[in-house]
């Protein structure tokens, strides 16, 4: 079997597709969640926090040097925590939804009936209760 036949039959399992589609939604998603971080809930933090963005949070370990004419001639060193706390706020998020998707998903899984089982063994259990059965 050639490189390209295989490689067909590898793309048309049906668990690849849907791995696939799982990460282009999956990255969907995350946009949705990351302008709703931005748009709606880091407006409020900021609102309780006396209008600082949650990004914009830092501590500065040393502050941007400027020459005489005012250009920046050594950059600042600072820690971004409000980024990664914004990050954090986004996979929480994320995480949350999904977790409500998985489980809704789930009931709905476990509400379908169980699939009847097959003849042998309903043979096998009529023989079973026959063998039990006193004489």
């Amino acid at each position: 079997m050639g490189m390209l036949s295989e490689f067909k039959t590898f793309i048309a399992r049906g668990s690849v597709v849907d791995l696939a589609v799982g990460v282009v939604i999956g990255a969907a998603f995350g946009k949705i969640v990351t302008a709703l971080v931005d748009g709606i809930v880091m407006p409020i933090v900021a609102l309780v926090t006396g209008g600082a963005s949650v990004a914009d949070w830092k501590y500065v370990v040393t502050p941007a040097q400027l020459d005489a004419a005012g250009q920046q001639v050594a950059a600042e060193v600072a820690f971004r925590y409000g980024l990664v706390l914004q990050t954090l706020i986004d996979f929480t998020l994320i995480a949350f939804v999904i977790f409500l998707f998985l489980k809704a998903y789930n009931r709905l899984r476990a509400t379908e009936p169980a699939a009847a089982p097959p003849e042998d063994v309903l043979l096998l259990r009529e023989i079973r209760d026959a063998l039990k059965r006193p004489v």
